[in-house]
């Protein structure tokens, strides 16, 4: 024991430096594409309806996975989220203002305005997967996620907002060891935070990383040529997590 104690610095040291390593491998690897690169996809931008009945406005907000990059937009979560809310008997206005790449701070600061002026009834938001591989602190998804959900309630206090947090990105083939390990760390931190936060600020949290992230793991094929976005059919297996979640929001 005195020993353990003696050297218990020394280790806390390297586990310390062996961390702050990896933290800049995974920067590396969002910057470096291994020679295969999926482009963000060119999506419609203005209002689509579908259904009938009681109408309703829907926004997507996000990441790339909000524009489904790595699959066919057509097929991929915004489009096929709008279609279950229409399938309950609703006319459904809806409008996509996600960008790949976005954190929690670009979404407060490129998406939020034009979504709020849209005025929503339900609100898909897809982030977080960013903000696990750029080390984001828990402090700053914080404060930007209160200053999202009280701007998107601004112009409509009744909104109804469905946020997914991270996928599982301990799951992500492009991620060698230790990596994934620490993306994994870093995914259960902020869905965490995310939970926490939809608890209190009344959300809806559809979490796609403790549902899903096991069988993404087990099923490198779905994702794309890049190993780090979904493909359609990756996409497909999040969906049931969303539906569920819109299912109890209506």
């Amino acid at each position: 024991m005195k020993w353990y104690a003696k050297h218990r610095v020394i280790y806390s040291i390297l586990i310390l430096l062996i961390v702050l390593v990896a933290a800049v491998v995974v920067e590396f690897l969002m910057i470096k594409d291994g020679g295969t690169v999926v482009p963000a996809p060119t999506i419609p931008r203005s209002k689509a309806t579908i259904g009938s009945g009681k109408h309703l406005k829907f926004a997507i907000l996000g990441d790339s996975t909000s524009i489904g990059q790595g699959g066919v937009y057509d097929k991929g979560i915004a489009v096929s989220t709008a279609a279950h809310i229409a399938s309950k008997g609703h006319t459904v206005t809806y409008q996509n203002f996600g960008i790949s790449g976005a954190r929690v701070q670009d979404v407060l600061t490129k998406q939020t305005t034009a979504a709020a002026a849209f005025r929503p009834d339900i609100i898909l938001l897809c982030i977080g997967a960013n903000d696990v591989t750029h080390l984001t602190s828990m402090s700053t998804v914080r404060t930007g996620m209160r200053a999202i959900v009280a701007k998107l309630r601004a112009t409509n206090p009744a909104v109804k907002i469905i946020i997914t947090g991270s996928p599982q990105m301990g799951s992500v083939p492009r991620f060698p060891q230790p990596v994934k390990y620490l993306a994994k760390r870093q995914t259960a931190k902020i869905n965490k935070t995310f939970a926490t936060l939809a608890t209190a600020q009344h959300l809806t949290f559809a979490h796609i990383a403790d549902k899903t992230g096991a069988y993404f793991l087990a099923h490198p094929e779905i994702f794309a040529a890049d190993n780090f976005h979904p493909t359609t059919a990756g996409y497909a297996v999040w969906q049931p997590v969303l539906d569920q979640a819109v299912d109890s929001t209506l």
